[in-house]
């Protein structure tokens, strides 16, 4: 159905753009935290050390994206689409990849071992997303 494919579009950009505010304003918190511990030192600590930068990374590719989409037309969009094909494929690949080897590298023995307040948190975590998303989709009439 195009309609639910439309909406799960803009739920999913509107989670994705979320994202970037929050990376900013927790960057601000840690520069001034790392600040504070480290002001007897001497050191400064700059935005660029504790901000990630693949999300200017993430901006600067949808801004790309977006501007060609825009002003192409004929074969050259055709083109341009085929080549984001290809790179949405490549980047689907690259997500799973890192999934597995988060995965692959979580150590249960030890997750256990912090005791039941990380596990339990994750859980609640998960349950509340889940009943957000799916009272959205009730809501916008998705399902």
């Amino acid at each position: 159905n195009g309609a639910v494919l439309e909406y799960a579009t803009i739920v999913k950009l509107t989670r994705t753009l979320a994202i970037i505010p929050i990376t900013l304003a927790l960057a601000f918190v840690r520069m001034r935290r790392e600040e504070k511990e480290n002001r007897g030192e001497g050191k400064t600590v700059s935005l660029k050390s504790v901000f990630p930068m693949f999300i200017l990374y993430f901006v600067a590719a949808s801004v790309i994206t977006t501007v060609i989409t825009s002003f192409c037309s004929g074969t050259a969009l055709a083109a341009a689409n085929e080549v984001f094909g290809l790179l949405k494929q490549l980047s689907k690949f690259f997500i799973v990849m890192a999934m597995a080897a988060i995965g692959m590298n979580t150590d249960v023995v030890k997750l256990v071992k912090t005791g039941a307040k990380p596990i339990t948190l994750g859980f609640v975590c998960w349950i509340a997303i889940t009943i957000v998303s799916l009272t959205l989709q009730r809501v916008l009439g998705l399902w």
